[in-house]
């Protein structure tokens, strides 16, 4: 049989429409390495018995994929990875679903993360960590962790994640695959629970940008059931595939080669551009000057939409449900023993920031920097058609080694969140590996809308390296971690 570790999904596909592969060699394989390795990695927490079917013929028909536990299907238990829902089902389905299934997928398992998108490391889940198949002593990122892991150790072969701040790229990058974060309001958010209504996005996780790119094909579109998603024609993603890119002109904003870089990660970066540049891809380097206050401004916005959304979780209407005798001691006790410490820390966060006498200072100011840090990116697309940078400023980092620092694990997503708050698509993909083995991951940002310059530079560089082809060394582990 064909060694489907080497094969991208949509080599998979064909294979089986070419009879070269059958529909049951390819599920007992993807179930055999979820069965051996998932009790390691803790990736998803939930594999359907029964998966949920499509009917279509698209190119990724009959696959199997993996969903964020932030997004609605229809009858199945979501959770958000968090115990103030441990006992919900969803009750509709998310549009991005839907779209799956009419394109001939199986919806097959729901993805471990962090607790309502909140983290950077899937360690704040109620689950438990993930782990990282390159290294189990070590975080995949997030929030989309499990995504990227289960994607990184082939116990599918692609995943859904959301990004609000870098929660598909940054566990993209640390686990050795693509995450794909497309322009706000190109996919629609219907179905998603909201951490942040202005900044989440739903996007794929995948082994390639040939996969990357057919899977954006199927779930982009505007969609009636979300006010965000934009009015706009969704091309064919895969005709950007292997195209010319030597007209293209790329940027590298000063400010993302500063201190707090890892080497290894730097000089990884300066290989990608040293493969563009002989490819005639042009340099120019800009400045994103108001980048230094874009993790300020992030985690208040970010955390005062999520105080709003999160004010829905209160007892009453979904989940959890603690003992009382009266309604201020339902709130109060249902709250504190459903949400963890890091949900607790953004709803203190951003309820203070929406506070009167403080809304002004932090919530409105907040607002007026992100204009300012959405101007610098219009500024430099005037004289780039996209901009490479680092994805995260290291490798990943140990369990637990950050659990007890917040700002220094808010700023792992330092390169990230400015793509989030001027609403910009952006990519990160496998690049290199550290001394030690540990995948690094580049990012390219594009224009608003301009997915398809990424695909083109994304695949260009996919033709001549095989960083995406690298599989992790796993190692079985037969106990889980929540277990």
């Amino acid at each position: 049989m064909l060694d489907l570790t080497q094969l991208n999904a949509k080599d998979i596909a064909l294979a089986l429409k070419e009879a070269k592969l059958t529909k049951d060699e390819v599920s007992s394989f993807f179930k055999k390495r979820i069965d051996e390795f998932n009790p390691s990695l803790n990736s998803l927490i939930e594999v359907f018995k029964e998966p949920d079917k499509g009917e279509g013929s698209s190119a990724l028909a009959s696959l199997g994929i993996a969903i964020k536990d932030n997004i609605c299907i229809k009858g199945r238990k979501i959770t958000c990875a968090s115990k103030i829902l441990s006992s919900h089902r969803a009750v509709y389905e998310a549009t991005v679903i839907s779209k799956l299934k009419q394109a001939g997928l199986e919806i097959a398992a729901r993805a471990n993360m962090d607790e309502f998108a909140f983290g950077s490391s899937t360690e704040t889940s109620c689950y438990g960590p993930t782990k990282n198949p390159w290294d189990l002593e070590r975080v995949v990122g997030g929030s989309s962790g499990g995504s990227a892991a289960a994607v990184s150790a082939r116990l599918l072969p692609f995943a859904l994640g959301s990004d609000t701040g870098g929660s598909i790229r940054q566990p993209a990058s640390l686990c050795g695959v693509v995450g794909f974060k497309p322009t706000y309001g190109r996919v629609s958010r219907y179905g998603l629970i909201a951490f942040g209504s202005s900044l989440d996005q739903i996007g794929p996780i995948t082994t390639s940008f040939i996969d990357c790119a057919h899977l954006l094909n199927i779930i982009c579109g505007h969609d009636a059931k979300d006010s965000t998603s934009a009015k706009i024609d969704t091309p064919d993603f895969s005709k950007s595939l292997n195209c010319d890119c030597s007209q293209i002109k790329i940027g590298l904003p000063k400010e993302y080669f500063a201190k707090g870089l890892e080497p290894e990660v730097k000089t990884a970066i300066e290989g990608v551009k040293s493969y563009f540049a002989n490819k005639k891809i042009k340099f120019i380097e800009i400045s994103l000057p108001h980048t230094e206050y874009a993790v300020a401004t992030y985690y208040i916005i970010g955390s005062s939409e999520a105080s709003s959304n999160l004010q829905r979780f209160d007892g009453i209407r979904y989940g959890l449900r603690s003992g009382c005798s009266n309604l201020e001691e339902l709130y109060t006790k249902t709250r504190s023993q459903g949400f963890g410490p890091e949900a607790k820390r953004r709803i203190f966060l951003g309820t203070y920031s929406l506070s009167s006498g403080y809304y002004d200072a932090y919530y409105v100011q907040a607002l007026k920097v992100r204009r300012l840090i959405k101007e610098d990116f219009d500024s430099a697309f005037k004289e780039v058609d996209a901009i490479l940078t680092p994805t995260s400023p290291s490798t990943a980092f140990k369990i637990g080694e950050k659990t007890n620092d917040p700002l220094s694990m808010y700023l792992s997503d330092i390169y990230t969140i400015s793509v989030n708050l001027a609403g910009l698509p952006a990519v990160s993909f496998p690049c290199g590996f550290s001394k030690n083995n540990l995948p690094i991951g580049a990012q390219l940002i594009g224009k608003a809308f301009d997915e398809e310059t990424l695909i083109k530079l994304g695949s260009c560089f996919e033709e001549g390296s095989d960083y995406h082809k690298q599989i992790p060394p796993l190692v079985v582990n037969k106990k889980n971690s929540h277990e």
